[in-house]
């Protein structure tokens, strides 16, 4: 599934625009540093450096996602999308590695790191 179509998901009736809005609510705001600086926190440095990087980007799961982010938040999000927080976060962890690859061309986070997003993603 396409990183479009995976944010389409995530994203309901608001289509992949939504989808990126979702994620970054689920990490608290903050746009890609703060997705990068919640999962660094949760033991997730190594696979946030390989989407960074120029190489390989190392898979996280749904679990992952679940002990990076807010329980209730989670729960709320994944109830408005008609999906269990399994599927929620499963789909979140697929579309993570693809959105920060995306937000970082060249293996650099742009100074714009904090704003939304949209703004970084060519989708």
């Amino acid at each position: 599934m396409a990183l479009q179509d995976v944010l389409s998901t995530l994203g309901g009736s608001q289509g992949h625009q939504g989808g990126i809005d979702n994620v970054q609510q689920l990490f608290g705001g903050g746009g890609l540093q703060g997705i990068m600086t919640q999962l660094n926190q949760n033991g997730m440095g190594q696979q946030v450096q390989s989407w960074v990087g120029n190489g390989q980007n190392q898979p996280i799961s749904g679990n992952d996602v679940q002990q990076a982010v807010d329980p209730a938040k989670l729960q709320q999000m994944a109830q408005q999308q008609g999906m269990t927080t399994d599927e929620f976060s499963s789909h979140v962890a697929k579309a993570l590695p693809d959105m920060v690859d995306q937000a970082t061309p060249g293996g650099m986070v742009p100074q714009q790191a904090q704003s939304d997003m949209r703004n970084l993603l060519k989708i």
